[in-house]
């Protein structure tokens, strides 16, 4: 008796995924544009934020402006939320 193969033959390295699997992905392009733009919103806040004094010895009061202490906070944190939302969205499905 010889043994009859009953699955379906798995696609060769490199090939397409079928519409099948492809439904049961994680993640979409979509998901990584969007946490690729989260990700640098998140960079940017924390160069924002980046400097500091030239001189140890000597106060730089530019350690207190609006810019590392408010703009780059704020752009971090808002990177870090729209992070979340990158995750978790989920284009609406056509009927």
């Amino acid at each position: 008796m010889a043994y009859k193969q009953t699955t379906k033959p798995s696609a060769p390295q490199g090939s397409q995924l079928d519409p099948e699997s492809r439904s049961q992905l994680p993640f979409l392009k979509m998901n990584f544009i969007l946490m690729a733009i989260a990700g640098v919103m998140i960079v940017l806040g924390f160069c924002l934020m980046a400097g500091g004094a030239t001189d140890w010895d000597a106060f730089n009061a530019d350690i207190f402006s609006v810019r590392r202490v408010v703009v780059g906070p704020t752009i971090a944190f808002l990177g870090f939320i729209f992070m979340g939302f990158a995750i978790m969205y989920s284009p609406k499905r056509k009927v």
